[in-house]
């Protein structure tokens, strides 16, 4: 049950960041969603039995299951930790953490393959915790992410204060505090691993009820931080295109007496363009740079403008401005567009 409710919160925050997926240069946070909510899809009890009975019964699907988290971490920690901190130096950790990875993938195979699990458990480290093999593999994966996540979480609470828009601080606080969450699970999931190991079955149990309301709080945390700049910024561009459009309504008559003479120059707006989220904001542009032109070849057209369309003339020029000048922002950009580069 906890395992389908985390995996339904991280498939809704794949789907808000599938609208802006031809936007992103980075996928890393697409990557991550997908593979973590697959890795707890694959744990949900009825699919669990259904797919590891096509494996051979050996429970080889929990190994498919924890190598796709482990994955699906690295590549949220890397989006998060481009966009907080843009330095060259996080490219170097990258190929650090790769590594770093990999090793892990190789010690969860070979300590899995030490476990003597003879038939399909959805409750693999109750049925087989007793084992110092299984305690090993999953002490291998909780320590990766225990690890990944507090250096993430601790990065979040770093920069926040360094992002352009309140709602980048805001998401970088959630995600910070879901980082904590997902310490305090990895912390339970060891706790649970050496009580079992002692036999202190009935303890075990009552850490269980800490490790389920981690991994739900985790994951609400992570995934309103990580969704939260994307529709953000969904909003603020259709935001943007209301004002652009209601600007160029209000410049068309000016611009229409300006550039008159200049018909050689003047835009041509197709009626398919203007069903473009970003064509109203281009027309504007082009259309005050027309009139600009215009009084630079022929300064006595100023004795066209009156008071109001000079009036017109600043708003634009600062709403163009406040626009490229949020474009232009890095961190803003990087966790934005890319969830994070979300």
């Amino acid at each position: 049950m906890i395992q389908g409710i985390a995996a339904a919160v991280i498939w809704c925050l794949a789907l808000c960041l599938l609208p802006d997926l031809r936007r992103r240069k980075d996928q890393s946070i697409l990557v991550a969603a997908v593979t973590i909510a697959t890795a707890l899809t694959l744990n949900v009890d009825g699919i669990y039995m259904a797919g590891d009975s096509l494996l051979g019964n050996r429970n080889l699907l929990d190994l498919v299951a924890n190598v796709f988290m482990v994955v699906g971490i690295y590549f949220l920690s890397r989006a998060i930790l481009r966009a907080a901190n843009v330095s060259e130096t996080v490219d170097i950790h990258n190929r650090s953490g790769q590594a770093v990875l990999g090793m892990v993938v190789v010690a969860l195979i070979v300590s899995f393959s030490l476990v003597e699990a003879p038939q399909t458990s959805t409750s693999f480290m109750r049925d087989f915790g007793s084992q110092w093999p299984a305690a090993a593999y999953s002490a291998v994966q909780f320590l990766y992410i225990g690890s990944v996540v507090a250096i993430t979480g601790v990065t979040c609470f770093r920069f926040r204060g360094e992002m352009a828009r309140p709602y980048f601080r805001v998401a970088f606080v959630f995600i910070g505090l879901g980082c904590a969450l997902a310490v305090v699970l990895v912390l339970a999931v060891l706790g649970m691993d050496v009580l079992h190991l002692m036999g202190e079955l009935e303890a075990m149990m009552r850490l269980s009820y800490v490790y389920d309301a981690a991994l739900v709080g985790a994951m609400v945390f992570l995934c309103v931080g990580l969704a939260l700049p994307p529709v953000a910024r969904r909003l603020e561009r259709r935001s943007d295109a209301r004002a652009a459009t209601v600007l160029v309504e209000r410049l068309s008559e000016p611009w229409g007496r300006i550039t008159s003479g200049r018909s050689e120059i003047r835009l041509n707006v197709s009626p398919t363009a203007i069903d473009r989220q970003d064509a109203p904001k281009r027309r504007l542009h082009r259309m005050l740079v027309e009139i600009q032109d215009a009084l630079f070849v022929d300064p006595h057209l100023a004795q066209l403008l009156s008071q109001n369309d000079v009036d017109v003339l600043r708003e634009a020029e600062q709403h163009l401005d406040a626009r490229f000048a949020g474009a232009g922002d890095r961190r803003t950009r990087s966790l934005g567009k890319g969830g994070m580069n979300p």
